[in-house]
């Protein structure tokens, strides 16, 4: 049986194992994958699946582990009617490739970080999360880290492309 774990300000809540889960993966998990785990659930809570489909998110190095989203991202987040508030930061790891159905990096270079940690016969999970963005002139979510607000509000608009392609795509490969 699937034991997945779900941290929130600690406290730790088993998820179903017939959940649809999903994790969005950057470097340092404070700006990228925290803006797509959050906006995600808000699209997710929006159709009424928040008993079906979980998500997590998680850096591929360990930079900022337990550290919250930044706090631009996290503004940005507030703007939209989101709260990245409760996420902390932690790196990826080998049973996330067993535990998770679709594992979504933000960039190439994450991706093929991935791809070396991941067992063959569990590749299959792993995709660019801008793959489910019809209407984008990118397949990569840039980091804004460095940048000014400008590059946290691009990451928003991506990654909410993004969430609906990726909501559509699992409504119709899990029947949801």
């Amino acid at each position: 049986m699937l034991k997945l774990f779900k941290k929130t300000s600690r406290k730790v809540t088993q998820v179903d194992p017939n959940m649809v889960k999903v994790l969005f993966v950057c470097m340092g998990n404070i700006c990228r994958s925290p803006t797509a785990q959050g906006t995600f659930e808000k699209r997710v809570e929006e159709s009424g699946l928040a008993d079906r489909i979980f998500s997590d998110s998680a850096g591929t190095h360990a930079y900022h582990v337990s550290e919250p989203p930044d706090h631009r991202a996290q503004l940005t987040a507030q703007k939209r009617g989101i709260d990245l508030s409760k996420q902390r930061a932690r790196r990826s790891v080998v049973e996330d490739f067993t535990d998770f159905d679709f594992i979504l990096a933000m960039d190439k270079s994450n991706y093929h970080d991935l791809l070396k940690q991941c067992p063959p016969e569990q590749q299959g999970k792993v995709h660019l999360f801008l793959a489910f963005a019809e209407q984008t002139d990118t397949d990569e979510v840039p980091d804004p880290y460095y940048g000014g607000h400008a590059g946290f509000d691009r990451v928003f608009d991506l990654v909410e492309e993004a969430s609906v392609g990726l909501m559509e795509h699992i409504r119709k490969q899990h029947s949801l």
